[in-house]
């Protein structure tokens, strides 16, 4: 037999092996209500817990630096994390990751949630409420509260914030060069979804005037991988082979920019030094990541 069919048959069955959520039980549904319901067998076979990551003593790093980045929503590679927005003919397996956080945070499953980028502060989920919804008395409800009158619901303009309104992700990670492996990593600590203040809506401003899309919260990240490695990416290239958000994050699948690092002048931003030049700034961002990279080649050039 040839050995290009093999190699061929042995890829073509590794596909086929693994059975992902987004089409388990499809092709033996007797009805459209059986696809996704999987037996004992394959719920034990698809029971896995996100690969751990190893201990890291304080003396095995030689060198480390802690950044911000920004993860853009508009990019065509950063939309498996934007979609879907709209879930109402999709199953419960596909879904935004804002969408995985705000549930989870809400069920208990995600506990560690900051107000900050340095985890100071915690949050509840009645606090992320607050941010993610707003009213306001109509005009026209004025009169009649000066008059003394009854005000209800139906008095209130309302507005709030779904997945469809976050255009960014913020992460906060450090990479460190581990001197027993003699490797550069970078390990995520935290991530945050970004959008508009949800009272703008409610304001007679244009797009343009309102202001740049705001954390609403922080996530430690090592306390989500768990929720993170059980909700799934749709997968592209093979529909049948979905890839968890965890596995994403942590691969820095998602093109970034640069917003800050760790420094002596109390953390600042790009934008605080360099103002109102868009080119410079994010010609910064690439000084930074290439101080970076360059630091584990000058390794093993000097």
């Amino acid at each position: 037999m040839n050995s290009k069919f093999i190699y061929s048959f042995i890829l073509i069955c590794l596909c086929f092996i693994g059975n992902g959520h987004a089409q388990a039980n499809l092709l033996n549904a007797r009805v459209p209500q059986d696809i996704g319901k999987i037996n004992e067998k394959q719920i034990v076979a698809n029971d896995e817990t996100p690969l751990s990551y190893g201990y890291v003593d304080d003396r095995d790093i030689l060198w480390s630096k802690t950044v911000w980045e920004i993860i853009d929503l508009n990019e065509r590679i950063n939309f498996p994390y934007y979609y879907p927005t709209d879930t109402t003919n999709l199953g419960p397996d596909r879904r935004s990751l804002f969408y995985v956080l705000r549930e989870n945070i809400k069920k208990g499953n995600i506990k560690e949630v900051y107000s900050d980028e340095y985890f100071t502060e915690k949050m509840t989920y009645a606090d992320i409420q607050e941010k993610l919804f707003a009213r306001k008395l109509k005009n026209s409800s004025i009169e009649k509260l000066n008059a003394g009158e009854e005000i209800t619901d139906q008095d209130y303009r309302t507005a709030s914030l779904g997945a469809a309104e976050i255009k960014q992700y913020k992460i906060k990670g450090t990479w460190y060069v581990d001197k027993r492996q003699g490797e550069l990593k970078y390990r995520l600590l935290g991530i945050a979804p970004c959008a508009p203040d949800v009272s703008l809506k409610l304001e007679d401003t244009s797009e343009g005037d309102q202001e740049g899309p705001l954390p609403l919260f922080w996530v430690w990240f090592p306390d989500a991988r768990i929720t993170l490695n059980n909700s799934t990416v749709f997968n592209n290239r093979n529909s049948s082979q979905p890839i968890t958000f965890d596995h994403m994050l942590n691969s820095r699948r998602f093109n970034s920019v640069i917003y800050k690092e760790e420094n002596v002048y109390e953390d600042r931003s790009v934008n605080e030094y360099i103002y109102e030049d868009a080119l410079q700034q994010l010609l910064e961002s690439e000084r930074i990541k290439s101080q970076i990279r360059d630091f584990e080649q000058d390794l093993w050039n000097n």
